[in-house]
């Protein structure tokens, strides 16, 4: 009997229609056959139970189960010799199982050995969402849900590579259609129906898998600096006078316009307190002073921490707690004392800032209460993200995260909004799964865990620019969700306003040339004005050859490089402080433009880049202001503008074992690579990040 089981195999791809009596397998297993140009096998048990029904009124017995078995592996067999690339399966054993199971609540353990055994490289899982259609040999039109259920369990259980289809008929077809054209791309690539599975849920097309594999291979081009960006020299310096003057003028316009703000939340807070994970890695609690585990490891930075302690926000709360839990507390010898505070913010779960999001941490002590960033940036969108008595504020954040955001949002917002006088309104996004990026091994192959899953990273905050481009807004306010201040929120205001102010009138100006055009208006005598504008306001460096142009030509190229999104950029003096600054870029067509470049971008062993790196004098506080419509009020596909070929990679390790990561051009870096760019000096005082714990003791977060 197991003899007349054995599926035989072949170079062909095989497809397993599997799903519950009326999910459309059949009507399913003909389309696709047609669309491939091969063929399929019937259901051996239609026609078999039909004549029985026939000749006895009944429907299926126990001892029918076996010769089902037998006569859907003969025909599948046979009509295996007759295949073109693909064999659809209408049905499989593992129908037969499953209502085996249903029906008897046994299975035939030589019939389930087989059905196990079985190969398909994929088995498409029919929904029950179509309508039942009944005939003689269906009887359970109303246990749909439930059977469907064990269905589906029985794929987990067996391990077998499924993707379940649902929608209309039409919808399937297509779904399907595409869902083989990318296995068939995955195989192509060496990876089997599991990884094909793993990626399909992944939301990553095999294209892109096979784009980041070639980026790992050939490498990432370095940016080519041609010099820094500088005050009048791509960077605008303006008086406090001329802030005001456009924060006023932004004030007079903010009224026809939707504003939001936009904060990348999703960060971990693991890196605040690397030095301190270290600390409770390292330290000998039971043999050594932590004043010798300092002197042993160079670590200046426990030393700021310890010495600061008390001024941290959060130490009154650890304090008690850790006086309530040791009674003998105040007994301690000071290195066991400030052992065990450390090891009860990191790990205790009361705290747990070690797996907290940076924005619900305690950032401010107030007289009345402690401020996490999530409150404070409820706090500046009231002041300089508001029209008409209301305020739009976006958080990408963790999906696990949410529930305590809300949380915080709940505890404070009225508050604040009763202060400003205005309402907030708040949603959320994730970063998107499809925007994660493959991890590979050292030799640039595919890297898998110890289940031997691929491994899938979140690719930067680069991925953003999706999250970005959904957004309904005519003006974006992008800040860090560290970058908060405890004192001078005036004047913070006053700036971020002032680079509105900046974006909506070079927009108003952009939008007026881009309408005449539209309209017909523009002349040759108009055009030196235009490309004037386009060079000293926009910093946009036109072609050589343009005076060469036709009109028509020239009136062609300037819609090209004025209908574009644009950013105002706030830029500070260079404190020394680690990230991104300030560039003219030449690009390989020999064309410059302002980008913000971060050091791993920059080729070092290049004496002249690296000189080019030593001579800037302003830093990115990534301090956005965003216009993402066009004159139209048409928002911008944010995705045309992104420079594909930038991005970084990275080197990682899991569990021990060294990894290369791949990372989408950054947000504020490729993703906006060819937006139109402005940049503007701010005053250091609007630059307030938290990168470690220890930033928390400077004057811009300690009370007044």
């Amino acid at each position: 009997m197991e003899e007349n089981l054995k599926q035989q195999s072949a170079d062909i791809i095989k497809i397993a229609l599997y799903g519950p009596e009326s999910t459309g397998k059949t009507t399913l297993s003909q389309q696709l056959a047609a669309h491939f140009e091969t063929v399929w096998a019937p259901e051996f048990a239609r026609d078999y139970l039909q004549e029985k029904f026939n000749d006895a009124g009944i429907i299926c017995e126990p001892e029918d189960l076996m010769p089902i078995a037998v006569g859907q592996t003969k025909l599948e067999n046979e009509v295996l010799s007759v295949a073109n690339k693909f064999l659809f399966a209408d049905t499989c054993l593992m129908v037969t199982k499953v209502y085996s199971e249903i029906y008897y609540n046994f299975c035939d353990p030589i019939l389930e050995k087989a059905a196990r055994k079985h190969k398909y490289d994929l088995f498409f899982l029919t929904d029950i969402d179509v309508p039942w259609e009944n005939d003689d040999l269906r009887d359970r039109p109303d246990d749909r849900e439930a059977i469907f259920a064990i269905f589906k369990q029985a794929l987990i259980d067996s391990k077998k590579p499924f993707i379940m289809l649902s929608g209309d008929m039409e919808t399937r077809l297509a779904k399907a259609k595409k869902i083989l054209e990318d296995l068939v791309s995955c195989k192509e690539m060496g990876f089997s129906s599991y990884d094909f599975v793993q990626t399909y849920e992944h939301g990553i097309s095999p294209e892109t898998i096979k784009k980041h594999i070639n980026i790992f291979k050939s490498g990432i081009q370095k940016a080519i600096l041609d010099r820094p960006a500088k005050k009048e020299d791509g960077i605008l310096k303006l008086a406090t006078e001329d802030f005001k003057a456009f924060a006023s003028y932004f004030d007079t316009k903010k009224s026809s316009l939707k504003l939001k703000k936009f904060v990348p939340a999703s960060g971990a807070a693991s890196r605040m307190f690397k030095f301190l994970s270290e600390f409770l890695n390292e330290f000998d609690v039971e043999n050594e002073t932590i004043n010798a585990y300092v002197n042993r490891k160079h670590a200046a930075a426990l030393t700021v921490f310890l010495a600061g302690l008390e001024k941290f926000p959060f130490f009154e709360n650890i304090d008690n707690h850790l006086k309530k839990a040791f009674p003998d507390f105040n007994s301690w010898e000071s290195d066991r004392k400030n052992y065990q505070f450390i090891k009860t913010m990191l790990t205790d779960s009361h705290f747990d800032f070690c797996n907290k999001a940076k924005g619900m941490l305690p950032f401010h002590q107030y007289t009345t209460h402690i401020a996490t960033p999530i409150e404070e940036h409820l706090n500046e969108t009231a002041f300089y993200a508001s029209s008409n008595a209301a305020s739009n504020l976006h958080f990408t954040i963790s999906d696990i995260h949410q529930s305590e955001f809300v949380k915080i949002i709940n505890s404070v917002k009225d508050k604040v909004e009763k202060q400003a006088k205005i309402k907030i309104n708040i949603n959320f996004t994730y970063q998107d799964r499809a925007t994660d990026t493959i991890a590979v091994d050292v030799k640039n192959t595919p890297f898998r865990d110890g289940n031997n899953q691929l491994v899938f990273r979140p690719a930067g905050h680069g991925a953003l620019i999706s999250n970005l481009n959904n957004l309904n807004a005519d003006i974006v306010f992008i800040k860090n969700i560290d970058n908060v201040i405890q004192n001078h929120i005036y004047e913070i205001a006053l700036y971020k306003k002032g680079l509105a102010g900046i974006l909506v009138k070079l927009q108003h100006q952009v939008f007026e040339y881009l309408q005449q055009i539209e309209n017909g208006l523009i002349k040759d005598e108009n055009i030196n004005s235009i490309i004037d504008f386009a060079r000293k306001q926009l910093n946009i460096s036109v072609i050589d050859d343009f005076s060469k142009y036709t009109l028509e030509n020239k009136i062609s190229y300037i819609v090209e490089i004025l209908n574009r999104p644009i950013r105002v950029c706030g830029m500070v003096k260079n404190e020394g402080e680690p990230g991104g600054g300030p560039f003219w870029v030449r690009d390989q067509k020999g064309n410059t433009s302002l980008q913000i470049v971060e050091t791993s971008q920059i080729d070092l062993e290049n004496t002249l880049q690296a000189q080019i790196l030593s001579a800037s004098t302003h830093f990115n506080p990534v301090d956005l202001v965003c216009g993402i419509r066009n004159f139209k009020g048409e928002k911008f596909n944010l995705h045309e503008f992104v420079d594909h070929n930038s991005g970084f990679i990275v080197n990682k390790n899991k569990n021990g074992e060294a990894l290369k990561a791949y990372e989408l051009p950054g947000l504020w870096n490729g993703a906006m690579a060819k937006w139109i760019t402005v940049f503007v000096e701010v005053p250091l005082i609007t630059f307030n990040p938290v990168k470690t714990v220890n930033d928390l003791l400077k004057p811009a977060h300690q009370p007044q």
